[in-house]
């Protein structure tokens, strides 16, 4: 039998290595992950920078300028006669309308009424109906689901809801005197 031919390696060779196993083999999918990262988060930022408001609101009303148009001189004092007076109720806390949840709501108000009520009668009237102008407001948020109270179209109607009930509660049959019904503060728990 003949002897199998031995090969003697170099002293400089060094094994030759699989296909998969160097070192770059451990680094280049973190690289790609990385990089990967900072590709979308370049994206981010720059369709944020093209199509984004920069932190200024975009609003306009009808007929009006917006505020950036408007000069510092044209925001005196309304001169308006019926510029009326504020009047503020104590909080109120009420159980909201939600089955198999204890959810209340913590409500401030501050009553706009018209200045054709004298403010020193109207304040002796208004202190004597507090009581009462709580008990309806209780009544009322007791009503009222979760859903009920979220959002500005929400609120603006239970603004007007709240401001008619104490109208009609206070003034049946007369010309009512509460122009508005402002949220000092609206808490949910």
């Amino acid at each position: 039998m003949a002897e199998p031919e031995k090969v003697e390696k170099g002293k400089g060779a060094e094994p030759a290595l699989p296909p998969n196993k160097g070192p770059m083999a451990k680094v280049l999918p973190w690289l790609i992950v990385v990089g990967m990262v900072v590709v979308f988060a370049a994206g981010g930022f720059l369709v944020g920078r093209l199509f984004g408001t920069r932190g200024q609101a975009q609003t306009a009303s009808a007929g009006q300028s917006s505020s950036t148009e408007a000069p510092l001189k044209d925001l005196a004092p309304a001169t308006n006669k019926d510029e009326g007076w504020f009047y503020e109720l104590e909080p109120a806390v009420a159980n909201l309308n939600e089955p198999g949840v204890t959810r209340y709501v913590r409500i401030s108000l501050t009553l706009n009424i018209t200045q054709a009520w004298a403010q020193t009668e109207a304040k002796l009237f208004l202190d004597q109906k507090k009581p009462l102008m709580k008990h309806w407001l209780t009544l009322y948020l007791a009503n009222q689901t979760i859903e009920d109270t979220r959002g500005e179209k929400n609120l603006v109607r239970m603004q007007a809801n709240i401001r008619d009930i104490f109208n009609q509660g206070l003034f049946p049959n007369a010309q009512q005197r509460i122009k508005d019904v402002l949220f000092k503060e609206f808490a949910i728990q």
